[in-house]
């Protein structure tokens, strides 16, 4: 039964990892149509998040933690709109480094790992409640 109870501890660290993941991927998608108010501004700036493996003292097991959210260094991208209040002199304004649909495919390859983790608790679930009804006969 302690294994049953270890493989819970790991996939719940997974969805708490997986959940802050889907955080961040909202956060990118709320911002990405967002703009500079003025010239000389930057707009919002990706964010991404990396992982790590942590030892769990309790249960002597590396589980996956969340290491840090960083911002992407990728460029900015350019639209010409030279009325915008933050155009330059050329009539650029800079857009976040927001790909919506790169941010929709994470989210999605997130939700699915968050959503395996769970299935696995439910599967660990089952057969814990199995042994106990096997244990009371």
């Amino acid at each position: 039964m302690d294994d049953i109870y270890k493989t819970m501890r790991i996939s719940s660290a997974g969805m708490r990892a997986q959940g802050t993941r889907l955080r961040v991927i909202s956060e990118n998608i709320a911002n990405a149509g967002s703009l500079p108010a003025e010239p000389g501004e930057l707009p919002y700036r990706r964010k991404v998040i990396t992982f790590k493996n942590s030892l769990d003292r309790a249960t002597g097991l590396d589980m996956v933690r969340t290491n840090k959210v960083v911002e992407d260094k990728s460029e900015f991208v350019k639209k010409f709109d030279p009325n915008h209040p933050a155009a330059d002199q050329d009539g650029y304004v800079q857009t976040p480094n927001v790909n919506t649909l790169i941010e929709m495919m994470d989210m999605r390859e997130a939700q699915r790992s968050y959503e395996a983790n769970l299935n696995v608790i439910k599967s660990s679930k089952a057969m814990l409640s199995s042994t106990i009804d096997v244990l009371r006969r």
